[in-house]
């Protein structure tokens, strides 16, 4: 199922993933990387096969200058991660920032409290009620409404604690329920959804038309189910306990993914033979 596609006016040729879309790589991979050598990591980036990214865990650079040096690559930044709180505090800051990088999507990868606790709860942050977990959704439809007009799409990008039931809810569910599909779309983070006890394919069939984006990643799993995503040890593409041919036919089926993005949180061998790894796996997928 995988073919080749043309990017552009240019003579690169991007070999397609198993949705026919061209490479993607989330940046956070490369995170301590860019900091040691933005202009050469990004150019690994594009010798491994990727053509578009997402941006997150940027250096603390001007806008032209990375965008400068991912235009020296070859590579296009199509999508921005964002905590929430740094969304709420300095949001129109943050679009201005990434209008300059070309992004066309937004994408919010963490929660907020509607009333933040005043101090850190013990052993890290404090738990998310279902109260929470609305006001998160109401907030996203704000954004998403004044991202729409100026041609960017919001979106949602999960990790574990959406599943987790609170107060006899799904938090991911109501986010979804709860939200305007035409604010707000979702990037569905696979390895977490999985990681957390969740069938991505499932989620996407009970659901169509909401996700337009993908993190693919793989976890080796431990035999006996865990409810502590550190029992998780993140691993190449293919390497893992994640078989992606169900994942990958449900998303075919149910959604209009625009973009898929490898996401390689942690390298089980040198980083530039990581991300060709993953490159490779998605070149030769057959779904």
């Amino acid at each position: 199922m995988a073919a080749f596609a043309a990017l552009g006016s240019t003579s690169r040729v991007a070999f397609a993933n198993p949705l026919g879309l061209p490479l993607g790589l989330q940046l956070y991979s490369v995170r301590q990387q860019m900091e040691e050598d933005l202009e050469g990591t990004l150019a690994a980036v594009s010798a491994a096969g990727y053509t578009e990214v997402e941006a997150a865990a940027l250096p603390k650079k001007d806008a032209a200058e990375i965008r400068a040096a991912l235009d020296k690559s070859g590579l296009r930044c199509v999508s921005a991660h964002h905590p929430f709180n740094d969304l709420h505090a300095r949001f129109d800051e943050i679009v201005a920032y990434d209008k300059r990088l070309g992004v066309h999507f937004l994408i919010c990868a963490s929660p907020g409290h509607r009333n933040p606790p005043a101090t850190a709860a013990p052993g890290g942050r404090a738990p998310f009620t279902l109260d929470d977990w609305h006001y998160n959704a109401d907030r996203f439809n704000e954004m998403g409404a004044k991202l729409a007009a100026q041609g960017i799409r919001f979106g949602y990008h999960n990790h574990v604690p959406e599943f987790a039931s609170t107060e006899g809810k799904t938090p991911y569910f109501e986010l979804l329920r709860l939200t305007d599909p035409k604010k707000v779309t979702f990037e569905l983070d696979c390895g977490w959804a999985v990681v957390a006890g969740m069938n991505p394919a499932e989620i996407m069939k009970n659901h169509p038309h909401r996700i337009t984006m993908l993190h693919v990643k793989d976890f080796k799993l431990s035999a006996t189910p865990s409810s502590d995503p550190q029992d998780a040890k993140v691993t190449e593409l293919g390497l893992g306990s994640i078989d992606y041919h169900s994942i990958f036919t449900e998303a075919a089926r149910s959604q209009h993914i625009e973009h898929a993005f490898v996401e390689q949180e942690a390298f089980d061998m040198p980083w530039k033979d990581s991300l060709k790894m993953d490159a490779d796996y998605l070149r030769k997928f057959n779904s």
